[in-house]
């Protein structure tokens, strides 16, 4: 059985997804960062949450203060590419589920009143969306460059409060010169799936 998004789209979205280790000066203006938003606001959650936060870090102090908190290896990237995003779970989504889940309001008390709870489905659930934000970057032309080398402590100190946890930091933008590692192997599928 063949898929149904076409050949091209594919590639785009997944065959030639690759981490960006370089990007050109073009900028990543706010349109194609809310364009990107619109789109993957609509992938699936738990119970329609949303613990995603995104913190576009666009001035210079910003940008400055976050790179002292990145791994030597990720500095220079994180110091030249044209937006960087700081991907965080909000613990505290469950404030929006009576909008977000209208049919059901008293979820955000019944499931989600302890704090250990939240923090694990909003884990979950902001990592879910955090995937679908770097296929949302994909579907806009761009190239993404997610990364986890960083002081965590430093950055959620730096940028975040104590009801965020910080995912990841992702550097946007078009791929520059020998942007790209070479490709790395994948499993096989009879590897990775498992028929019970």
């Amino acid at each position: 059985m063949s898929l149904v998004l076409d050949p091209a789209a594919q590639d785009l979205l997944f065959r030639e997804a690759r981490t960006a280790n370089t990007f050109t000066d073009e900028p990543v203006t706010e349109e194609q960062v809310q364009a990107i938003y619109d789109l993957v606001k609509y992938g699936p959650t738990a119970f329609n949450q949303s613990p995603l936060r995104v913190i576009l870090v666009r001035s210079d102090d910003a940008r400055a203060r976050l790179v002292t908190h990145m791994a030597e290896g990720n500095q220079a990237k994180t110091s030249t590419a044209p937006l960087v995003a700081i991907l965080a779970a909000d613990n505290e989504f469950h404030e929006e589920l009576p909008a977000l889940l209208p049919h059901f309001p008293q979820a955000k008390d019944a499931f989600f009143s302890e704090r250990p709870v939240r923090e694990s489905a909003a884990s979950l659930n902001a990592a879910l969306q955090a995937a679908y934000f770097i296929i949302g970057v994909r579907a806009a032309g761009l190239a993404a460059g997610p990364m986890t080398g960083f002081d965590a402590a430093g950055i959620e100190k730096e940028f975040l409060d104590g009801d965020h946890s910080l995912l990841m930091v992702v550097n946007i933008g078009k791929p520059g010169e020998d942007a790209w590692f070479p490709r790395l192997p994948r499993l096989a599928y009879d590897e990775a799936i498992k028929s019970v």
